[in-house]
């Protein structure tokens, strides 16, 4: 069943929170800090997740052509998704801190009013191509729960583990083949995650077919594998099946 997208919201706004209660007092020496994000300090990750926000507002609001458009103005074209947000975040570095908090601070609330008007089930269009108000409101609270943790790592600060993580592994099992494709390769069948999350609690995300590949760890190792912030082998990730080393 899937996940009502007000509680996905309700996460993602607490995602926020999280993120604004490390950003709040920081002075200019911790904004310039090196994050986790190489060769981005704290300032640059924050700018990059208002410039992400808006694109995400954009999308929700029917306009992502002309949105992406505007953040993409006086840039040549890249050449890939990541090339893309560098040259955008340098294109806007040097601002003030204060402008970049409230820059972000307000592309975020923007950003969950304009998902609470949407049906859950609406297409939008993102990066990848189309994909659901659910599917976007998920992606958003992965993006900002990533680069959190790259703020935290540049400021020494160590948080603890959230259960919404939980939106954010069923994300990563759900778009598998997308990822594979993506590497040039193809899964050879469905595929499970067993997972323990933050509270103890069982995470089983699997299809209806029996899965030749099986991952089993906790939730905090696999969405960490997932937004490419370990190596697997740095883990206690498990798998068994022919699509574990891929």
């Amino acid at each position: 069943m899937a996940t009502p997208v007000a509680d996905i919201g309700a996460d993602l706004a607490a995602q926020h929170a999280e993120l604004a209660g490390l950003l709040s007092g920081l002075d200019e020496a911790g904004w310039q800090r090196p994050s986790r994000c190489e060769g981005w300090t704290v300032a640059d990750v924050v700018t990059h997740l208002a410039q992400t926000d808006e694109m995400a507002l954009a999308s929700a609001e029917g306009r992502f052509a002309e949105g992406l458009v505007e953040l993409a103005r006086g840039l040549d074209p890249a050449s890939s998704v990541d090339e893309g947000a560098d040259l955008m975040v340098a294109r806007d570095r040097g601002q003030p801190p204060s402008a970049i908090f409230e820059r972000w601070q307000t592309g975020a609330a923007a950003l969950r009013k304009a998902f609470e008007a949407c049906d859950p089930s609406d297409r939008v269009t993102w990066v990848a191509g189309e994909l659901s108000v659910r599917t976007l409101t998920t992606t958003r609270l992965a993006e900002t729960w990533i680069h959190t943790g790259d703020v935290a790592c540049g400021l020494g600060v160590a948080l603890d583990p959230p259960d919404r993580l939980r939106h954010i592994a069923r994300l990563a099992w759900r778009t598998l083949p997308y990822a594979f494709a993506r590497s040039g390769r193809q899964l050879s069948g469905p595929v499970a995650f067993e997972l323990i999350g933050p509270s103890g609690d069982e995470w089983s995300f699997r299809s209806d077919e029996s899965p030749l590949t099986t991952i089993r760890g906790t939730g905090f190792d696999l969405c960490l594998v997932a937004g490419r912030r370990a190596d697997p082998a740095d883990t206690g990730l498990k798998g068994e099946g022919p699509d574990t080393d891929s």
